[in-house]
């Protein structure tokens, strides 16, 4: 059956490829790929020989409807990204997109992904984690990512390239406080290296080792402690009754507004109730 099919490929090493993924590059008739010279050093290893066309964001648009026409006229297509999975960082999400217009058929391999290998490495919270991929690069407009990114809990987790690894990191000192952080560098490659250390450390680390090749950034979310004592800030200077008018008028009911100032202040439900009798 003619479909697109969406392959990762491995983000270092080359024996990181699954015996699916292999066996689609096999049998497709076209192989869309990011970057063709990097693609046929993954096909060259495999013994692989098949027709390449360049897909990469600059040509995506127009190129996403030479593949519809490709998938319509009986030949099928495996979409690869230089590294990882197809769509996540990379080009595919369009062509994606336009298969679901089209109702063409279209299957997404599992493989390879620098996402959760950093994720892993870094020892944070793997419950809940937020994947950015690369910041804007424009400052306005990574202040903006950040203003929605800043209070969030969880594990947030940045790609950057080596040229901009020490400003991007001074941007996140300043935007989210000096947290911990860890830099993953090259994985899966002869030369992975992982530098688990704060922020600040890691700018002095990395002001004295020239950055070199790709880097996967796992930031830890906002600590339950600084979150608490942010919340304290925000009511320490009212009254037990200002607190609980300020419940109220935030929308709360006087039972639930009564509970919550006696939680956070570490009070006997029972005492907050008697500065409430008048409300």
């Amino acid at each position: 059956m003619t479909k697109l099919y969406l392959v990762p490929t491995p983000i270092g090493n080359l024996k990181d490829i699954t015996l699916r993924a292999l066996e689609v590059l096999k049998t497709v008739d076209v192989i869309a790929a990011e970057d063709t010279r990097q693609t046929l050093k993954l096909l060259n290893h495999y013994e692989i020989k098949k027709t390449l066309i360049s897909y990469h964001k600059h040509n995506e648009y127009g190129k996403s409807e030479d593949i519809i026409g490709i998938i319509n006229s009986g030949r099928s297509v495996a979409i690869v990204s230089d590294a990882g999975t197809p769509g996540i960082s990379d080009p595919g999400e369009i062509l994606v997109k336009r298969c679901i217009e089209e109702n063409i058929q279209f299957e997404v391999l599992p493989g390879a992904t620098a996402t959760t290998t950093a994720l892993v490495y870094s020892g944070f919270d793997t419950t809940k984690f937020m994947f950015r991929g690369f910041l804007p690069r424009e400052n306005k407009d990574r202040i903006e990512v950040v203003d929605t990114l800043k209070d969030r809990s969880e594990t947030i987790i940045f790609y950057e390239a080596p040229h901009r690894l020490l400003s991007t990191l001074d941007f996140l000192k300043e935007a989210f406080g000096n947290r911990r952080i860890a830099i993953c560098r090259e994985l899966t490659k002869l030369h992975e290296e992982i530098v688990r250390v704060t922020i600040s450390e890691a700018i002095s680390y990395f002001s004295n080792k020239q950055p070199k090749g790709e880097f996967v950034l796992v930031l830890e979310g906002k600590s339950k402690e600084d979150i608490e004592n942010e919340k304290k800030a925000t009511w320490e200077d009212l009254s037990i009754e200002e607190h609980i008018l300020r419940n109220i008028n935030n929308g709360m009911e006087k039972k639930e507004a009564i509970k919550m100032v006696a939680k956070e202040r570490k009070l006997p439900k029972s005492e907050v109730y008697k500065y409430s009798t008048n409300m």
